[in-house]
């Protein structure tokens, strides 16, 4: 199996539509043994969630930004393990004033929030996770990702702390490769999940997404980008890092949707 005597830690699962729960899913199914985290409310969410997966997995309590929580569960895992094999960031929020076309009048405050816990809270998973990567002889860390290579209706300052994401992960890439850490991230496109709904216009981007991308695209299905996430944790990709790995049904390569019939395949001559 693909994961096979893996050890993992799977942030960013609170309900079973979650990305994250189906990467744990697929994950477990593959050989791999994990701990999930979420905190506050979230956290019965959590532990009811994965309930639902193949195997039972103990829920701890960790808020990315509370360094006390972040050094508990790291102390949790030392002891239990000894070492990890890698960790899944699934983690991203910002205020209500951050999204839906208030761009313009966010607050520092709000963007400053979206900021650190989407895209800094990679950076600190990282050196948190450091240590017990060390004792495994290497690791993989991968974040979830959105395309933010455009600015999206009502996507805003998430779109903003998304990018920063993805340059965060170019520098994780280099400091941590002498450890044999990669770090690379999978951006998918829209899926119908609790997050992904709070999100103003989200309707739209399933729609454009549906018309543009060439394979098309299922937002109620998580299965691909749950796989592609268990490959970059797995041994099959070691010399991958840095990188942003796109599950979007190809909707990223097309500059316009393409239209069925409108190109005529090409004859011998």
């Amino acid at each position: 199996m693909l994961l096979q005597g893996k050890k993992l830690l799977v942030t960013g699962i609170t309900t079973d539509d979650s990305i994250a729960f189906h990467v744990a899913r697929v994950a477990q199914e593959e050989g791999a043994e994990m701990v999930v985290t979420n905190f506050g409310r979230g956290l019965r969410l959590t532990e009811r969630a994965v309930q639902r997966l193949p195997e039972p997995v103990e829920v701890l309590e960790m808020d990315i930004t509370n360094e006390e929580h972040v050094a508990t569960v790291m102390t949790d895992l030392t002891g239990r393990w000894g070492e990890l094999d890698g960790a899944v960031h699934a983690i991203a929020f910002a205020p209500g004033d951050a999204l839906g076309g208030n761009f313009l009048n966010t607050p520092a405050s709000s963007a400053e929030t979206a900021f650190l816990t989407s895209a800094f809270s990679f950076k600190t998973l990282a050196v948190a996770t450091l240590p017990l990567m060390q004792q495994a002889g290497g690791g993989s860390l991968v974040a979830l990702d959105f395309d933010n290579r455009m600015a999206w209706p009502a996507y805003d300052w998430m779109g903003v702390a998304k990018s920063a994401l993805q340059s965060i992960c170019r520098y994780l890439a280099r400091d941590l490769g002498e450890h044999g850490i990669r770090a690379n991230l999978v951006s998918a496109g829209p899926l119908k999940t609790v997050a992904a709904k709070s999100i103003p216009g989200f309707d739209i981007l399933h729609d454009i997404w549906n018309e543009r991308a060439p394979l098309r695209w299922d937002s109620s299905n998580p299965e691909p980008v749950a796989r592609m996430v268990c490959v970059l944790l797995s041994d099959w990709a070691p010399m991958t890092t840095g990188e942003i790995i796109h599950v979007d049904g190809g909707f990223h390569a097309m500059a316009a949707p393409a239209k069925s019939g409108s190109v005529k395949p090409a004859t011998d001559q």
